[in-house]
């Protein structure tokens, strides 16, 4: 599965309809939403697809044709993002209504294409579920700790400095199994 960082748009024309699609970060979803439909007041609509994780690891998806007949927008959107396995992401696709009417498959068709061209022109990450470990140790190995967790590219998400040192990491269970592999024995993991 993969995700993307930013906000990427692309242009995609049919029979003189217009259709911008906005892929986006699913936590950018609302507040693009609320740009968009204040950028483009004489647009007809904006359909949108999303597929993002819960705290349950569940995958949750969601899409919305808004106003287009039913089953014609929306979920070629979502089915393409779920095609190309993309989670976390969200697009929205605004579309100028250009005089002629394309039909039930000429929306599916466009409404596809136009999210499989935002696509082809963003940046992906690949997605890795992160879990979060405390590692304590005393003043004096805080900097080979330091060293270490840079070298094996482990994000430190705080430290805290009391008796001892407590530094919190985010990683991947991969990452844990070699970290353990890497510690000294004067360095605890809770």
């Amino acid at each position: 599965m993969k995700f993307v960082q930013k906000e990427f748009s692309c242009t995609y024309e049919e029979k003189k309809s217009k259709f911008i699609a906005f892929l986006m970060p699913f936590k950018m979803f609302d507040e693009v939403m609320t740009k968009l439909r204040n950028e483009h007041p004489k647009a007809r609509h904006f359909v949108y697809a999303y597929r993002h994780l819960n705290e349950f690891d569940q995958i949750v998806e969601n899409s919305s044709d808004d106003g287009e007949p039913k089953g014609t927008s929306g979920k070629p959107c979502l089915a393409v993002l779920a095609g190309n396995e993309l989670i976390n992401t969200a697009v929205i696709t605004v579309r100028y209504f250009g005089g002629v009417k394309l039909g039930t498959g000429g929306l599916v068709r466009a409404y596809g294409d136009s999210v499989n061209e935002v696509i082809k022109i963003s940046e992906f990450k690949d997605y890795q579920k992160l879990i979060t470990k405390t590692l304590i140790c005393d003043y004096a190995e805080l900097s080979k700790l330091e060293y270490l967790l840079n070298q094996e590219n482990i994000i430190v998400k705080s430290k805290d400095f009391s008796t001892n040192i407590e530094v919190k990491v985010e990683l991947t269970n991969e990452q844990f199994n070699q970290l353990i592999s890497l510690l000294s024995r004067n360095i605890s993991v809770i």
